[in-house]
């Protein structure tokens, strides 16, 4: 705590977007105490450290099973590929998510097809992805943005009898809820990502995928290392996407504190609302999808202008994300479709994340609502301030 308290001295005048530095002190012990059990094992790539925060993340997300991998984009990757889509299949996914999201898809040969989200949330609009399916659709990826579950019951009720796989991406959700469920147990597998900035995050990159099928669990570590189902023994194709023994052991020093931290932005959240004018645009919050905030996004027409008074008041933001999907340079002819996606595109033109993190102060919380008040009344800003 006496170190958590001197960085928190030394953090000057700036709100700062996020900061690691702050929650890792007060875990710093546990942290060079798993480093040092990591050590004695010797078990760097896969092991017991691995197999234990499988086991740990598989019970807290209310899963079977648990396959760690190399990254988020990995576990989407590889979760579509044990499930066998690939070249000629298509996945809808929104048309306003990171791109991670749809790449994935495209990695495994297959085609992204994008649909809308709601205007309220930025989640996946169940109607616009039931309007999207195909004679081609293997799966609808429910992407939980921002911390907040989408709505699982209304996709499962047009993918269930047409045989669609709803898979979740819940990199930006670990501990949401859904009904009471948590992100990870919500779908057929669901992919996360360890990023370091995540709810729960690793001190480099990793992911995992959740899920409590079988077969595909099994499928998942094979093709995660190198395609062996044994030492030595390859039966398929696999790739090298381990979770290392190092990113597990800190992992499970971080997971005893992921409920801790997910109160906490809940309760900067809630600061939030009730601070800010009603007429800011923040996400709608569902009460079966209570928010578990990795990110704290507002909407605003003119959202440089207001980005540049509140970096002028010492504040950092984000943009999350644009532009839409669809809008990457990186897409070449016919590998993502999309039709109409209105409500995608002005989340990408409008959004603007405020800090967000456990460690936050009332104090800072009451700076950014200040600051963007002042932005939405000043002379560059004032033309959106009736949909601000």
């Amino acid at each position: 705590m006496e170190a958590a308290a001197a960085l928190a001295a030394r953090r000057g005048g700036k709100v700062r977007f996020v900061a690691l530095d702050l929650q890792h002190a007060r875990v710093e012990r546990e942290l060079k105490e798993a480093f040092a059990r990591l050590l004695e094992s010797s078990a760097y790539t896969l092991g017991i450290e691995v197999e234990s925060f499988e086991a740990e993340f598989a019970e807290y997300s209310h899963a079977r099973h648990c396959v760690g991998v190399a990254s988020g984009t990995a576990a989407l990757s590889l979760m579509l590929e044990a499930y066998g889509i690939g070249a000629g299949d298509e996945v809808i996914v929104p048309a306003h998510t990171f791109i991670a999201s749809a790449l994935a898809v495209a990695h495994v040969g297959a085609t992204p097809v994008l649909c809308d989200v709601l205007e309220g949330t930025g989640l996946i609009d169940p109607a616009a992805a039931r309007a999207a399916v195909g004679p081609r659709t293997a799966a609808i990826l429910a992407v939980h943005l921002y911390g907040q579950a989408c709505d699982m019951d209304a996709l499962h009720a047009f993918a269930g009898p047409r045989g669609l796989l709803v898979l979740e991406d819940a990199a930006q959700a670990h501990g949401a809820t859904y009904h009471g469920r948590r992100a990870g147990s919500l779908g057929n597998a669901a992919a996360f990502s360890f990023y370091p900035s995540k709810n729960l995050g690793a001190l480099g990159d990793g992911g995992a995928i959740c899920t409590d099928d079988d077969m595909l669990a099994a499928r998942l570590r094979r093709l995660r290392n190198l395609g062996q189902r044994a030492k030595g023994e390859h039966v398929e194709l696999g790739y090298n996407e381990r979770l290392d023994g190092l990113q597990a052991a800190l992992l499970r020093v971080k997971l005893a504190h992921l409920d801790e931290w997910n109160e906490a932005r809940q309760a900067h959240g809630a600061l939030y609302r009730q601070l800010l004018d009603p007429a800011i645009r923040l996400v709608e919050e569902r009460p079966e999808s209570p928010s578990v905030h990795h990110l704290f996004p507002a909407r605003f027409e003119d959202r440089a202008a207001v980005a540049t008074v509140l970096k002028e008041h010492g504040i950092e933001t984000g943009i999350h994300y644009t532009p839409a999907v669809h809008g990457h340079p990186a897409w070449g002819q016919d590998q993502v479709r999309h039709g109409e996606v209105p409500n995608a595109e002005a989340w990408a033109a409008e959004e603007l994340s405020l800090p967000m993190h456990p460690d936050l102060s009332p104090d800072e919380i009451e700076r950014v609502a200040d600051a963007v008040h002042a932005a939405v009344r000043t002379p560059s800003a004032r033309s959106g301030e009736a949909r601000c």
